[in-house]
């Protein structure tokens, strides 16, 4: 049971002792600085059901848990706050149960338990991976690492967005303008190339359109008229209907696409159990789609389109079906839920990582899925998150104006080099050790400068600000962490020895400097941050706990003298206490997909 467990059981008996009262709940916050204490109970919500003076209260409480709790030793009331002092000895007693735990807040899940799917990245094969994409990659499996250190057996996922009319416009301008040419051929990645003609039908579909409206079109008309446009449109109908030499090309230039994509994910750090493919899910959907059309859940319009009518749910009406029969998003996305459910029975939930301009999307798909009878479907939930903007403004795909997902990585490793070489923090490295330093530091600091962001909260992304070793980065606190190991090489620490009578110490005699409680009390936060940011979906509570504790340890670094110390076991006791905070630090920055540096 932690601390706050017992000490809100025991306020609850103190109030029900003194005053006759049982309460729900018991609030607490950490004591400010500038009283003493290490855990404050607010009394002003307790006024609602105890009536007297608030400072009255705190005493009566404050005096049951000296008498009751043994590890309570002293308080105080600052008019409606009761702070309590905590013993030294539980402290101590904490730290030896963890500090030989390298997997400390981790809840292992179980092997029978529910699941969650997450889903993230999902892109099209009609462009590389974007700066967006990157958001969304290290959200999703940032999100993903966090509910399994919660507890939660978990799969990763995409839906790769392969059909569509998008595809075939980047299709249409390789057969007319490629000349045949291949990544082998052009030493581009598969993705890069198969962007460019994505990129080109856009600016040929600009020309027509000009063209059409100087012959008389108005903008309008021009946009629906022309050839190029028209052309693309019948090559998706060619596709749905299984023509030879559409889906040849199709698989083709996916495969390019799934080629670079894989390059990218590795790049990026991150992975994936499973992988859906709209081409096979839409089919599904359509099956659906015709259940719900015999169920009354849909109704098929004059022209022959589907729509499901949300009126009554104070939404609008969502298209299901084409007129034509093709399929659209939606389809696509009732069906790979379902297709996942069939796959994976254990799966309760599922976790949609997909930016803020499709809130309503998701809001319609859940009630649809509802809808259509599934159970599971009250267990959706979309991780919304805001855009990523640059000083330069708003990324456009179709303008070939995004900001490349791997030449972003690798500006940022060579950022990373730029600032450490101006700092001279890397003498005697190699070369190979020096650019593999680049990496895990561009990539720190690119992760940790998104993910330390509320997923809500829309980016305003500087590469240079994230790539600093001070405050609020990654740099700063994979230094820190680097630091840590300095010093437990020199230490040659042994980590079988514990602080406690035999060594010399009894309990009651112990007494620890301010600065090691403080840091023993982050630590001892981290199980509970876990958690919460499990509930949330939020990798910023780890991003920014594990920037406090690494505050929390260089005020102890600069205050406590650790190798100096004045006896072997005070010394042994503060190097186990760092390494406590190193491995702290290095599950913290797991659970984002940052990797850690022993030296820089």
């Amino acid at each position: 049971m932690s601390l706050q467990e017992t000490l809100s059981n025991q306020v609850k008996q103190a109030v029900k002792s003194s005053f006759n009262i049982e309460l729900e709940t018991v609030e607490f916050q950490a004591t400010r600085k500038e009283f003493a204490g290490d855990i404050t109970v607010v009394i002003f919500p307790m006024l609602r059901f105890v009536k007297g003076n608030p400072v009255q209260i705190g005493e009566t409480i404050g005096n049951y848990l000296v008498e009751h709790v043994a590890d309570v030793k002293a308080f105080n009331v600052v008019k409606g706050f009761l702070n309590v002092e905590i013993s030294d000895s539980y402290y101590i007693n904490f730290f030896n149960g963890i500090k030989n735990n390298d997997t400390y807040g981790f809840v292992t899940p179980a092997a029978e338990g529910k699941a969650v799917m997450v889903e993230y990245s999902s892109p099209n094969t009609n462009k590389p991976l974007h700066l967006g994409h990157v958001r969304n990659n290290l959200l999703g499996y940032s999100v993903a690492e966090i509910l399994k250190a919660a507890g939660t057996k978990v799969y990763k996922t995409q839906i790769i967005n392969d059909r569509g009319i998008h595809i075939c416009k980047s299709m249409l301008a390789w057969k007319r303008f490629g000349n045949e040419e291949t990544p082998e051929s052009t030493g581009l990645k598969g993705d890069k190339l198969v962007g460019n003609y994505y990129v080109k039908f856009d600016q040929e579909y600009k020309k027509e359109i000009q063209s059409l409206i100087h012959s008389g079109e108005t903008e309008e008309a021009a946009k629906k008229k022309a050839p190029i446009l028209l052309e693309a449109q019948d090559m998706l109908l060619k596709w749905e209907a299984g023509d030879e030499e559409v889906v040849a090309l199709w698989k083709k230039m996916n495969s390019w696409v799934y080629d670079g994509f894989d390059i990218t994910y590795k790049n990026l750090g991150v992975d994936f159990d499973t992988l859906y493919y709209e081409s096979n899910t839409y089919l599904l959907g359509k099956e659906f789609v015709t259940e719900g059309l015999k169920s009354g859940v849909f109704i098929k319009e004059e022209d022959g389109s589907v729509w499901c009518d949300l009126a009554e749910d104070g939404l609008d009406k969502k298209i299901v079906q084409r007129a034509d029969g093709t399929a659209v998003y939606m389809t696509q996305d009732i069906g790979t839920a379902i297709q996942r459910i069939k796959d994976f029975p254990d799966v309760s939930g599922m976790v949609y990582t997909v930016g803020n301009e499709q809130d309503y999307h998701f809001q319609v798909l859940f009630l649809i899925l509802k809808k259509l009878g599934f159970e599971w479907a009250k267990n959706l939930y979309h991780l919304s998150y805001g855009m990523v903007d640059l000083p330069s403004g708003k990324m456009k795909s179709r303008e070939g104006t995004v900001v490349d997902a791997d030449d972003l990585i690798d500006d940022m490793a060579k950022t990373a080099g730029e600032i450490s070489e101006e700092l001279g923090k890397l003498d005697g490295y190699s070369d190979d050790e020096k650019q593999a330093l680049y990496k895990t530091i561009g990539l720190g600091a690119l992760k940790y400068y998104v993910l330390k962001v509320d997923p809500k909260k829309r980016i305003l992304f500087d590469p240079k600000e994230s790539i600093d070793f001070q405050g609020n980065t990654g740099p700063f606190i994979q230094y820190t962490y680097a630091r840590i190991q300095s010093i437990l090489r020199k230490a040659n620490l042994d980590a079988s020895v514990t602080l406690s009578a035999s060594n010399s110490l009894n309990f009651d005699e112990v007494s620890l400097h301010a600065k090691e409680k403080e840091l023993l009390k982050q630590v001892q936060l981290f199980p509970e941050v876990i958690q919460n940011a499990a509930a949330q979906h939020s990798p910023a509570l780890i991003a920014n706990y594990t920037y406090d504790l690494v505050k929390e340890f260089n005020s102890f670094y600069q205050n406590v003298s650790i190798l100096g110390a004045d006896n072997d076991n005070e010394k042994s006791f503060r190097v186990q206490l760092s390494n406590t905070v190193a491995n702290t630090i290095k599950n913290g920055f797991g659970l984002l997909g940052i990797y850690v540096p022993e030296r820089m």
